[in-house]
């Protein structure tokens, strides 16, 4: 009996199971709810932030401040050079760690600690953006979103006392934001002679750590120690304004610096050539160092005199004594058309001893061909006295530590005076009516200095400097600053204002140093940009 009625529950358990899912699939079919709605597309312009912040987990910096830019290009880079990346990186850390390792290890009586295995894994890190400043000074700064959720294998291997310990690094997770700064900015590759990098914030800092094994974070309290132990010492020695510098490139040689003084008294000509056709000429002699885009020096023309005396001295910055040579070239004055060629000559730099005074006596030359057969010509001699005059070691030292310190004047600067320096940087959006070949005058306490000419640019980078020797500050001086444009082809309107500006000199007295950019005057938009320096004795 108990058999009978196991068999017919089972049966009946099995029929109504049946009978209901096929009565269940045909009311599900034939009693489908009326009032579902397709569902509304509409595009993410026309969301609420707090859809928008459901729909999107994850919002890149470049969508929620727009002073950050996207670098998918970056990202992309970075993806396709990742594997030469971890093998180059990973190579370059062992290098580095090798012998700090070997340093290091004795005081713990340790026998050996090795990397068994490294790689970082195949997850590049990404930038979710980037923030680039503008500061006008020679650096370039960028504050990249880094963010890394990778799968590296650190093995490390420690020996002691004969037995042996391994720690692995699994899971690493970084989420930092670093300030990247490229300074100075010089004009031989890479472009830039240091890279220092500082953090905004504490970083974020996630691993697993397995030692001999087994999970070692999974140990009460310590996941969270360890977490905040790494982001305090990080914060202290990298946190902003701490940095970390990396030198690239020597900024000294780079940026060409200056080294010294040359101090060139041009005393006098002899025999020089009749150029005139009234059987005389009008001689005058510049002065310019070789791989220096500065004007040239210029002494007065001595009318009609084949044997003129000048006794005039000028003051030349010398950037590199090893390579740079003093060119000396004698032309003849005219008033009409091109001044003539009447011979020339160099001094390199390196015969010349420091600090040791020297009168030479120098061939004019045609040029400086030896296989020239013209240069055996007698074109008369000039006579120069010249003595090289290099910066003291310290100050040197200090010039390339600090890109924008001011150092001290050269020596023969008038004790209660000084130097002043204009550097005459870059100007934006200027336009003349006829042409634009802008160039900058420099009008101050009667002297007239000029940049070179950039043809047809509105945004025309020149980075010259000038120096001006004075017996006191300028405390209530001004420095007239003009923008000019000329153009030879024009012949209505040859030369053309662009712009000016008057600058006041009394802050540059007292704070040694001004890098600002100045509205032109008489200019739609048109600005300039000029560094001040001041230096003293």
């Amino acid at each position: 009996m108990g058999i009978l009625s196991s068999i017919l529950g089972f049966c009946g358990f099995g029929v109504g199971t049946s009978i209901g899912i096929v009565i269940g699939y045909y009311m599900f079919i034939y009693f489908e709810p009326t009032d579902v709605k397709d569902p509304v597309v509409r595009p993410l312009i026309e969301q609420d932030s707090k859809t928008l912040q459901r729909l999107l987990l994850e919002i890149p910096q470049w969508v929620k401040n727009p002073d950050y830019d996207r670098v998918d290009w970056l990202n992309k880079l970075i993806e396709n050079m990742w594997p030469y990346l971890d093998t180059a990186i990973c190579k370059t850390a062992k290098n580095i760690a090798k012998p700090i390792i070997a340093e290091q290890i004795p005081k713990y009586k340790i026998d050996s600690v090795e990397f068994e295995t490294l790689t970082l894994g195949s997850l590049p890190p990404t930038f979710p953006g980037m923030k680039v400043y503008v500061t006008g000074e020679k650096e370039l700064i960028m504050e990249p979103v880094l963010k890394w959720a990778g799968n590296p294998n650190i093995i490390i291997a420690v020996k002691a006392f004969g037995l042996k310990a391994t720690v692995q690094v699994v899971d690493l997770q970084v989420f930092a934001t670093p300030r990247i700064t490229l300074k100075p900015l010089v004009p031989s590759f890479p472009c830039f002679a240091n890279i220092c990098v500082s953090l905004l914030q504490k970083p974020h800092v996630d691993f697993g750590l397995k030692l001999l094994g087994a999970d070692a974070m999974s140990i009460p309290g310590l996941y969270k120690f360890v977490q905040e132990l790494i982001k305090d010492q990080v914060a202290s020695m990298y946190l902003w304004p701490k940095t970390l510098v990396v030198p690239i490139v020597d900024a000294s040689k780079a940026m060409k610096r200056p080294v010294g003084i040359l101090t060139v008294k041009v005393l006098k000509a002899t025999k020089l050539k009749k150029k005139d056709l009234l059987g005389a000429s009008d001689p005058y002699v510049k002065l310019k160092l070789t791989e220096d885009a500065l004007p040239s020096k210029k002494t007065t023309v001595k009318n009609k005199n084949l044997n003129p005396e000048w006794n005039e001295e000028f003051n030349i910055t010398v950037k590199d004594p090893e390579s740079q040579a003093l060119e000396i070239t004698v032309y003849d004055w005219e008033q009409v058309g091109k001044h003539d060629k009447m011979g020339m000559n160099v001094i390199p730099l390196k015969d010349l001893t420091p600090d040791e005074q020297k009168v030479m006596t120098l061939d004019l030359l045609k040029n400086m061909d030896p296989n020239d057969v013209q240069n055996k010509k007698s074109r008369g001699q000039i006579v120069v006295e010249v003595v090289y005059k290099p910066f003291k070691d310290l100050e040197a030292q200090k010039d390339i530590v600090d890109p924008n310190a001011v150092g001290k004047a050269p020596e023969g600067t008038p004790a209660g005076g000084g130097l002043l320096v204009v550097i005459v940087h870059e100007a934006q959006d200027v336009e003349g009516k006829h042409h634009t070949n802008p160039y900058v005058r420099l009008l101050f306490k009667g002297e007239d200095k000029r940049t070179k000419q950039v043809k047809k640019n509105r945004d025309p980078r020149w980075g010259e400097d000038f120096q001006f020797t004075l017996d006191e500050p300028p405390t209530n001086e001004r420095l007239h600053v003009e923008v000019l444009s000329s153009s030879k082809m024009s012949l209505l309107h040859p030369k053309e204002n662009l712009g000016y500006v008057i600058i006041n000199l009394a802050d540059v007295v007292t704070n040694r140093r001004i890098n600002e950019k100045y509205n032109l005057i008489d200019s739609r938009n048109g600005q300039i940009q000029i560094e001040l320096q001041w230096k003293t004795s």
